[in-house]
């Protein structure tokens, strides 16, 4: 099935966060309330994160597989440069030299972390993304949207929600 956007606009916090209630108590086929629900407000409200309920955080698997990755990589890359000079006469020093090297793992490991939690982080961030294919600028100035993303099915039960709870103004996405 097809799915479609809505936005609904409340004029305070209190009737948005009943609509997420509703919608969390309420078996909506075709609406998963916890991957295709946005809550747009101007301002921050702490509330919102109990309210919302807590998300997994990937980002710190992107940081110990990248600074495992580097470092092992700068220590092979490192150890093969100078293992290529085998034939040379050393004079009883190791082929491959510890110490120095473990200095170099160690700035590779840190530059293997940073390079790829930045990146995790634009991954998880969902970055970059299309932009919302409903807005309004009401959001920005004095006003709460909920975004929601929902099959065809469920679009009438949405709007009855919606307009149950006194949204102010419902926007729908024209249908594909």
């Amino acid at each position: 099935m097809s799915q479609r956007h809505l936005l609904a606009l409340f004029s305070n916090f209190d009737e948005a966060e009943q609509v997420i209630k509703e919608l969390r108590n309420t078996s909506i086929k075709g609406f998963d309330v916890n991957n295709d629900l946005v809550v747009k407000s101007p301002i921050e409200h702490p509330e919102v994160e109990e309210m919302l309920g807590d998300k997994p955080v990937y980002v710190q698997w992107f940081t110990l597989f990248g600074a495992l990755m580097g470092g092992l990589l700068g220590f092979f890359l490192i150890s093969g440069a100078q293992a290529n000079f085998y034939e040379q006469i050393k004079g009883g020093k190791p082929i491959v030299p510890f110490p120095p090297n473990f200095v170099l793992t160690y700035e590779m490991f840190i530059l293997g972390g940073v390079f790829i939690t930045i990146l995790g982080f634009l991954v998880c961030a969902g970055l970059p993304a299309r932009r919302s294919p409903l807005y309004s600028s009401k959001v920005s100035e004095d006003q709460i949207g909920i975004l929601v993303k929902a099959d065809d099915a469920a679009i009438s039960t949405l709007k009855n929600i919606f307009t149950k709870h006194e949204a102010l103004e419902i926007q729908e996405e024209a249908g594909k």
